[in-house]
């Protein structure tokens, strides 16, 4: 089943379910207005959605019509809780040495995670908009799942039975505030803005053999003003599955329904799969050269991240946006 949440003028907008091939949609009229209200009723509610799904891909569904990703917020737009981890340890260990700090041995078997702003995300082809480039601007591509209520303690086994929903997720990044946010010993804030996801959320089963193990076996698509520039797999690599993640997550606490776990910026060993942020390619350049030589984003630059099944279909529609210069109006 695919979702989506279409704009109409409210915080929250309105609950959509979108068509397999993501031509057609319909709204969830009379089932949830929301989905936030399905996922906190999801067992009631899910499969009165999944009907609506099975009519829309058959061509039957009442008051269908053209799906277009740009009238979309973001599936959820404003979340209760936005926690994103550093499954891919090789980005990580990239970084550090390209800085040369040693990497803690932990960081392999203890995963790395925050806890970010999730009161205002972006929309799927809304702007990003910044008030300097000097903040070293960065995308960040990534995947995320969205679960159901999660109980504290929950064991790796059992985590990824609360595994709604997943998504891609654009992670801006501003770089250059990070180091000195850091070294206050109290993890990010300013350099972490808003960041958007794909204008659809599919439920796992959509994603076949590809999701096994809790990972999403398939390439992610990173394109940097049109040119492609990472293509890595996102399951390849993921030394922590999403039930990992989840269950680090709630060593201590509940996961209420509607909390979005990331996976951190995905990465390959392999390095001929490029690059799904802009600080992984500056560190292959100053392990390799001394200096990086790649700049960060500038006002006008656009980023596309998209992740297509075997036969080369989009499954979650794609996260398409521009960088442009904030100006208040206030």
């Amino acid at each position: 089943m695919k979702l989506a949440t279409l704009k109409d003028g409210t915080r929250d907008g309105q609950l959509l379910v979108v068509a397999r091939d993501l031509k057609t949609a319909s709204i969830a009229d009379g089932i949830a207005p929301t989905l936030q209200r399905a996922l906190d009723d999801w067992n009631f509610i899910a499969p009165q959605l999944e009907e609506l799904y099975a009519r829309l891909n058959a061509g039957r569904a009442a008051n269908s019509f053209e799906f277009d990703p740009g009238a979309c917020m973001a599936p959820l737009p404003r979340a209760f809780q936005w926690a994103d981890g550093s499954a891919y340890v090789n980005h990580v260990e990239l970084v550090r040495k390209a800085r040369q700090a040693e990497m803690p041995e932990s960081f392999w078997h203890d995963p790395l995670m925050y806890q970010g702003g999730s009161d205002d995300f972006i929309g799927p082809q809304d702007d990003i908009a910044l008030a300097s480039e000097e903040w070293g601007i960065d995308f960040e591509s990534e995947v995320a799942v969205v679960t159901g209520d999660v109980p504290m303690g929950v064991k790796v086994q059992h985590a990824g039975d609360y595994i709604r929903l997943l998504m891609l997720v654009n992670d801006v990044s501003l770089r250059n505030l990070i180091p000195a946010e850091l070294a206050k010993g109290f993890g990010f804030f300013q350099s972490k803005p808003a960041c958007s996801f794909s204008p659809v959320a599919v439920t796992p089963d959509e994603l076949g053999e590809a999701w096994k193990d809790g990972k999403v076996y398939l390439p992610l698509r990173s394109s940097w003003n049109g040119v492609l520039v990472g293509q890595a797999n996102a399951g390849v690599d993921m030394v922590f599955s999403f039930p990992q993640l989840l269950a680090h997550l709630c060593k201590t606490r509940q996961a209420r329904a509607g909390t979005i776990l990331g996976s951190g910026t995905v990465s390959n060993k392999d390095a001929s799969k490029g690059y799904s942020c802009i600080a992984e390619k500056r560190a292959l350049e100053m392990i390799g050269g001394g200096a990086a030589l790649t700049p960060y984003m500038r006002f006008g630059d656009s980023v596309k991240i998209e992740m297509l099944d075997k036969n080369g279909k989009s499954i979650f529609g794609a996260i398409e946006q521009g960088v442009v210069e904030y100006h208040r109006n206030y």
